[in-house]
């Protein structure tokens, strides 16, 4: 199945051995990734849709990899769908499809984003939360049902006049809730607790 073999490539490259042994000596870090997981099944689960597999729904990964970076993001994202496996009726045949297009594009999409921010724009605290956070994830919230009606069409799955009728407009509308709910997100941890959020540098974002 290409989809499983894509994302298992995908997650060997966040692999990292210092990582993991970071990961590993903090129980602290840990926490972390198992309560973005639960946060991110919560909001998975909050869903709308006309049709079959064309549902609707929050992602909340920009904020997640702002907070814990892609690599950590990324193992996140993979215990959320595992626990949407086991407690809903996500089938085995659409685990790797919605594990691609629901978890890793986005989260590669919002960390890809970040790093363009980082080196072309200002480093300042309100372009990390208007551009960062706000921007970038209400343009991943759009990118990712875009790239699910081009999978949906180009598997045949549905036609394109019904994936344009019933899906691909929602990207016009879930943009701003979806830039909306991660800005408030990243706006309330690097105002209360700073140091929770992996991307976000003191010394280069308030000192400006």
């Amino acid at each position: 199945m290409l989809e499983a073999f894509i994302a298992g490539m995908l997650l060997l490259l966040t692999f990292n051995k210092a990582e993991c042994y970071a990961l590993l000596a903090s129980p602290a870090r840990q926490s972390g990734v198992f309560a973005c997981s639960l946060i991110l099944a919560l909001l998975w689960q909050i869903k709308a849709g006309i049709l079959p597999y064309l549902n609707i729904h929050i992602l909340g990964v920009t904020a997640i990899t702002l907070v814990m970076g892609w690599r950590l993001a990324s193992l996140s994202a993979l215990l959320t769908v595992g626990l949407l496996a086991y407690f809903t009726p996500l089938s085995t045949s659409e685990f790797a499809p919605f594990l691609l297009f629901t978890a890793l594009f986005p989260i590669y999409l919002s960390y890809g984003l970040f790093v363009l921010c980082y080196n072309f724009l200002p480093r300042h605290f309100f372009v990390y939360i208007f551009v960062c956070a706000f921007l970038c994830a209400g343009l991943v919230g759009a990118a990712k049902i875009m790239i699910n009606t081009g999978y949906f069409w180009w598997s045949g799955v549905y036609p394109w006049q019904t994936l344009y009728d019933n899906y691909l407009f929602y990207s016009v509308l879930m943009w701003f809730p979806e830039a909306m709910l991660n800005g408030m997100a990243i706006t309330l941890l690097i105002t209360y607790r700073p140091e929770w959020v992996k991307t976000f540098y003191d010394r280069e974002y308030l000192d400006k």
